[in-house]
């Protein structure tokens, strides 16, 4: 299976043929979804398919609320559907005062 096309933007800190596509979805789809281009998004939708995606973005490790709130406008899921918004809830903010 060929690779996506995907731009720096978002791995900037990852050599790109290094990555394994299939083993390492979640954190690439994380990656995309917080840090990349518009186009680096559809190709990660040709790549993997839509549900797959959403799919992929549920178990993220890490999302901000926005991308959170991207994501279930796009894919019609509620947040606490998401892994990460699990995580955050159980981690308490600091209060500003």
């Amino acid at each position: 299976m060929n690779k996506p096309i995907l731009s720096k933007q978002a791995f900037w800190d990852v050599d790109m043929d290094s990555i394994d596509f299939e083993k390492h979805a979640v954190h690439v789809v994380e990656k995309v979804i917080e840090r990349g281009k518009a186009e680096d998004f559809d190709n990660l939708l040709k790549f993997y398919g839509f549900k797959k995606v959403g799919e992929l973005a549920q178990q993220a490790h890490w999302l901000s609320d926005i991308s959170i709130n991207f994501c279930c406008t796009l894919f019609k899921i509620k947040p606490t559907d998401f892994r990460c918004y699990e995580k955050k809830q159980l981690n308490q903010q600091h209060w500003n005062f």
